[in-house]
This record gives structure tokens, C-alpha cells and sequence, in this order.
């Protein structure tokens, strides 16, 4: 497997369920970390801040959104498959994101 990188999505099991998840934790510390921190990918987009809208142009099948009210720790050896990225152009928006998350 290689090593996960911040903005990219990869599959993971998270609460028994094979589901995406967009890298948080800054890709410099992963692969020191067993764990890193990840938003959940939901089919439900609400079009808030703390979200990141995804879809096909970022390798899912659907229209979804990661979740940063919901961010979590997953142990890496969870993360199973690359599904796709964010890309250089949208990075940022983790970044605001999480000012988001934190109400700054």
C-alpha cells in the first residue's frame, strides 16, 4: 500500500463499513502516525462551511460531500484503496475547512 497523502480520498473501514474518507492529517506526519485524521465522505450534501463538495472529478461515483463536523481518527493500517484526490487547485479548502470547524 502506499502512503496516504493530505487531500487525497481512500476507502477505509470506519465503524465496520468500507466507506471514503479525505485525508486531514498533514502528509509530512503520516507516515510516522498509526493513526490519522480523516472527514467522512456522505452522500449528504448540505452546503455548509465545514464541508467539501466531491463527485466524480475527484474519483467518487456520485455528488458527496467530506464532513469536518464529523473528523475522526483512523489507525492507516484501515485504508485500504486511493479512490481519488482533491488536487493542487483545491487544497485550500481543507485549510478553510477546518477555520470553519473551529469557528475562526
Amino acid at each position: 500500500m502506499s502512503t496516504p497523502r493530505q487531500g487525497e480520498i481512500w476507502w477505509a473501514r470506519v465503524d465496520e463499513q468500507r466507506r471514503p474518507v479525505l485525508i486531514v492529517t498533514r502528509s509530512e506526519a503520516i507516515p510516522v502516525l498509526r493513526r490519522v485524521v480523516v472527514a467522512p465522505v456522505t452522500r449528504t450534501v448540505r452546503g455548509i462551511p465545514t464541508e467539501i463538495a466531491l463527485g466524480e472529478a475527484e474519483g467518487l461515483a456520485a455528488p458527496c460531500a467530506a464532513s469536518f463536523d464529523n473528523l475522526q481518527p483512523v489507525g492507516r493500517h484501515l485504508l485500504s484503496e486511493r479512490a481519488g484526490a482533491l488536487g493542487a487547485p483545491r487544497a485550500g479548502e481543507i485549510c478553510r475547512a477546518l477555520a470553519a470547524l473551529g469557528d475562526c
